[in-house]
């Protein structure tokens, strides 16, 4: 089971703030993907800006996204 993500705001540093359904926020630390595949784009800080909700996870303009699962099970818990 998974909580969908319901708004993000990128950090400084390529850290994403997330809040999930259930009310949590999460801090998401995208240093890791930044050397795979299409993340790859997202180290230009304009388009790692861009990010957005789209169905249920972070999208940008690149048209990456990222497993919302691995959003919620990897990132650093802030609040409930």
């Amino acid at each position: 089971m998974y909580f969908a993500v319901t708004d993000v705001k990128p950090l400084t540093n390529y850290l994403l703030r997330l809040t999930f359904q259930n009310g949590e926020q999460k801090v998401f630390d995208m240093k890791p993907y930044l050397e795979t595949g299409i993340f790859k784009a997202l180290k230009d800080e304009s388009i790692f800006n861009t990010a957005k909700v789209s169905f249920d996870t972070v999208e940008w303009i690149n048209e990456a996204d990222i497993d919302p699962e691995t959003l919620y099970h990897d990132g650093e818990l802030i609040s409930k």
